[in-house]
């Protein structure tokens, strides 16, 4: 930002830039969709987006609009910002819905369903990328509800700006922009953006992390504490990066054709390795994505690195582990 230029101006050119670079990246004519909730965050993404549109032909961006049904008027506030999508100049710009269900409390839930339906709508657009709102602030909380989780170093890496999943490409081109410049931006745009109740609702984890936790902490360790975080994350994703193709590499090693695995050279891997070997041999055997715990892993490692004659292991899925003649074997459970 230059010292002469007024913040809001400054706030909207910087993330004008971070989102042209992101859609720079893109095939031409490849259409790209934002995430658009209506908040400042997402705003401020779609009207950058419709601005590197409206001045390279190549470029297609539309909007898609998750309706969660969770809030009274739901409906209407996705509406809206549909709405101002297409002022904007976005097309297409779509209005989808999202079951609310399962698992893990309604913040897990809620983020599951609108991942699934934004996977929905780029695949029915054939979309190359969908793009998320993110901020440096929301890469800071993630890595923070790690720490208080005592989660290993990937879960700690945080979001990645460019991510393919579900075999959707997952676009944040806001990771290094701080939320208060989403607002300005938005200002600068004449934009008014929609405060979702939710985020300022102590009944959830994150609202509590964003109003008091961090807060607390930049106020008494010093305002850099959301950016340090986020640097964090950015030398975690590096060495968890390192460290998974390394066990890839070993995993392939240790195989099998019968798909045993050699105890001798899963042992003689650093602990950090191996570990992730063992992690990528138990979803290999059929032990569900997402049930797989650190006791679990450490229950298999004993195996290998720990060996007394002790019995078969069992895991989710109905997987059972055991050591036989120096090889590491899955079976079926009884």
């Amino acid at each position: 930002m230059r010292d002469d230029e007024p913040a809001e101006a400054g706030a909207q050119r910087v993330i004008r830039r971070a989102v042209g670079a992101a859609l720079a990246g893109l095939e031409p004519g490849a259409p790209a969709l934002v995430a658009l909730s209506g908040g400042a965050d997402s705003l401020a993404l779609a009207a950058a987006a419709a601005h590197a549109a409206s001045r390279d032909p190549a470029l297609r961006v539309g909007a898609v609009c998750v309706d969660h049904g969770l809030q009274a008027g739901s409906a209407n506030r996705s509406e809206a910002a549909a709405a101002l999508a297409r002022r904007l100049g976005l097309d297409p710009v779509l209005v989808v819905s999202a079951e609310v269900s399962g698992r893990g409390g309604p913040e897990a839930a809620a983020r599951k369903a609108r991942y699934d339906a934004l996977a929905a709508a780029a695949r029915d657009c054939r979309a190359e990328a969908v793009l998320l709102g993110h901020t440096l602030d929301d890469q800071a909380e993630t890595v923070l509800l790690g720490l208080a989780r005592g989660s290993g170093a990937r879960s700690l890496a945080g979001m990645r700006a460019d991510q393919v999943r579900d075999g959707v490409r997952w676009l944040r081109p806001l990771l290094g922009v701080r939320r208060a410049d989403t607002a300005a931006a938005c200002a600068a745009e004449r934009l008014d953006a929609w405060d979702d109740p939710h985020n300022a609702d102590p009944a959830y984890l994150r609202s509590r992390l964003r109003h008091g936790a961090l807060p607390a902490l930049e106020r008494d360790l010093g305002p850099g504490v959301a950016a340090a975080l986020a640097r964090t994350a950015d030398l975690l994703r590096a060495d968890a990066d390192a460290l998974d193709g390394w066990a890839a590499e070993a995993l392939a090693s240790a195989a099998g054709g019968d798909g045993t695995y050699d105890t001798a050279v899963l042992a003689a891997l650093p602990q950090a390795v191996r570990t992730r070997v063992l992690h990528q041999a138990l979803l290999a055997a059929g032990c569900p994505a997402g049930s797989v715990g650190a006791g679990h892993v450490r229950a298999v490692d004993a195996l290998v690195a720990a060996w007394r004659g002790q019995g078969p292991v069992a895991l989710p899925g109905g997987v059972e582990a055991r050591r036989d003649c120096g090889r590491l074997a899955f079976s079926p459970g009884g």
